[in-house]
């Protein structure tokens, strides 16, 4: 008797889209204290890119299988298992297991206490959205959680931005976003950001200075870096803060520290930011992953529209990550058409 199988993308050693790989494997059979995971929706984003590519800091070992976000069915339980049920829908986040990636496949297994239960008010191509709500969240209250009025999000239409916007709205916060073209600009508007403006270094600061009535913003979260880095600390309040949490252009161009010094009447601030801080950290990482569930469930935020592909397709989906051409989220789809 021929042993199931599964397909999956995997890639041998790093380099473009075109090393990776459809390939056909054994169905995973779920050990003990473990369930299988059936999946309907997969993630694709940043993290993917650095995988395939062979940066990430935390590159699982070759042939490696990309992939940090899956939505989909319980379908096995291992021995032992007692909190989740064949039938369940669930959400697996690569961030709740031992190593990055493992979910560009048709099944995965993981240990019974990685996933989260998923509530039927959200779909499964929404919920590939919640790591960057969850991400959201964890970095709104890297300052403590201290009042702020008002945050600016340079590139406002990317996947991290497009939540931090909707989360921040949600809190009362007034956004000013910045997008590279007018398509982006009107996603981001749509998306709840109250102001957007051009990414031009140049003139941001003025124009942040405008919208706050001189004020500046509480806070600033940055993913660009380059001039860009060294503006965010310019349109910044009294007490502000600069999130730098990627540098997508380079790090900043410019002297850090001495632009501190030079505004050092405001008493500004600069984080650096990784979700990596809490791996440690269970019970707050899954707080996070567990309140953005619920902000969406109750529909107080929304995942942004998905651009589909086929599993198989996974190429083309990286080519569009790659170019930065899809606005959304981009999904791939086990067969190819959206699951509900």
């Amino acid at each position: 008797m021929s042993r199931p199988t599964m397909k999956a993308i995997q890639l041998q050693a790093p380099g473009g889209p075109e090393v990776l790989q459809l390939v056909e494997l054994p169905l995973p059979q779920p050990r003990a204290g473990e369930v299988r995971v059936k999946a309907m929706a997969i993630g694709a984003g940043g993290p993917d890119v650095l995988i395939r590519n062979g940066t990430y800091k935390w590159m699982p070992p070759m042939p490696a299988i990309p992939g940090n976000e899956m939505a989909g069915i319980v379908d096995a339980v291992g021995p032992g298992v007692t909190s989740l049920q064949v039938g369940q829908r669930v959400f697996v986040s690569a961030r709740e297991l031992a190593q990055r990636g493992g979910c560009y496949a048709e099944s995965i297994c993981v240990p019974e206490a990685a996933p989260f239960v998923l509530p039927d008010a959200i779909r499964f191509e929404d919920a590939v959205s919640l790591g960057n709500f969850q991400l959201a969240l964890a970095m709104l209250s890297s300052n403590g959680n201290l009042p702020a009025r008002s945050i600016l999000i340079p590139g406002a239409a990317g996947g991290v931005a497009t939540a931090l916007v909707q989360v921040a709205r949600d809190r009362g916060l007034r956004v000013i976003g910045t997008a590279s073209t007018p398509q982006k600009r009107e996603f981001a508007r749509a998306n709840g950001a109250h102001e957007v403006i051009e990414s031009d270094p140049q003139g941001l600061t003025e124009k942040v200075m405008q919208l706050t009535g001189g004020r500046g913003v509480d806070l600033a979260f940055d993913h660009l870096g380059g001039d860009l880095f060294i503006a965010c600390l310019r349109a910044l309040a009294p007490f502000g803060m600069a999130v730098s949490y990627n540098i997508v252009n380079g790090p900043p161009t410019g002297d850090v520290f001495g632009e501190l010094r030079r505004l050092l009447g405001r008493s500004l601030a600069v984080r650096t930011f990784s979700i990596h801080a809490i791996d440690a950290d269970a019970a707050q990482r899954r707080g996070f992953m567990e309140a953005a569930i619920a902000l969406m469930a109750e529909e107080r935020v929304h995942a942004p529209p998905a651009t589909c592909f086929a599993l198989a397709d996974s190429r083309r989906a990286h080519e569009a990550l790659d170019s930065g051409s899809a606005v959304g989220k981009i999904v791939l789809l086990p067969g190819g058409s959206p699951r509900g």
